[in-house]
């Protein structure tokens, strides 16, 4: 399971590579394709392909939105994705479900009330229980007993009776530590009975500077800002 490529192409194959030397089939992608980096074009194909699941982002979701009018960056990631690409991104489904292992398995980008609704690690009690409710995004299926999401680029897990929340992090641009991250989910596939379920986080090194240079190479702006949170995982806003 990863997230938040985030035009990050050079992390994005480094990840791929590592699931596919691990022998994993099935690939969820929890969104934001693109936007920060440089490659979104080349990232939403490559994900269409590779990966069995595509949910929907809040960068996927209002990147067709940006006018003539808004910030020359957010522009120009507006414009490096084709128009068939910005329509495939906006009518990815913005929840998905799976059983494993007798654990009900609820999947999305930031919270079950929106792709643009972010809840951190530190989040509430109330935050917590709401991250599992049934709502006009998720459906009004079975309640799941674990739900996990991106969007903060901050891999973390947490337990409360009967329910597991976790964060896989961020492939394309992480803000934990410098390193990509993904999550193997463990069981039974499909299995309804009680059997052995693991969350595994795993990080994959990667040529970062390949990636500020691919940047650079294509012109992309506000390339400090990126470059500074590649290499030291610290947000642009706090640097």
């Amino acid at each position: 399971m990863i997230s938040d490529v985030h035009g990050n192409l050079t992390a994005l194959e480094a990840v791929l590579h590592d699931i596919d030397a691990r022998g994993i089939e099935r690939v969820i992608n929890l969104g934001d394709f693109v936007g920060k980096g440089p490659r979104g074009s080349d990232v939403v194909d490559r994900c269409d392909k590779e990966c069995d699941v595509n949910i929907r982002g809040n960068w996927d979701d209002f990147l067709h939105t940006i006018g003539d009018a808004d910030a020359p960056e957010m522009r120009w990631w507006r414009d490096e994705v084709r128009p068939d690409q910005l329509e495939w991104l906006r009518t990815r489904p913005l929840s998905h479900e799976l059983v494993m292992s007798g654990r009900r398995i609820r999947l999305y980008h930031a919270s079950a009330t929106s792709p643009h609704h972010r809840v951190r690690e530190d989040h509430t009690r109330g935050e917590f229980e709401a991250m599992f409710a049934n709502t006009e995004m998720t459906g009004q299926g079975k309640v799941p007993t674990v739900v996990g999401y991106g969007d903060i680029h901050a891999t973390y897990v947490k337990a409360r009776p009967g329910r597991t929340l976790f964060n896989v992090g961020s492939v394309g641009n992480p803000l934990d530590e410098p390193v990509p991250s993904y999550v193997i989910l463990e069981g039974e596939f499909e299995g309804d009975a009680a059997a052995p379920f693991g969350i595994q986080f795993v990080r994959v090194p990667y040529d970062v500077e390949a990636e500020i240079a691919a940047a650079a190479d294509l012109g992309m702006p506000a390339l400090d800002a990126y470059a500074k949170e590649l290499r030291t995982a610290v947000y642009r806003g706090l640097q």
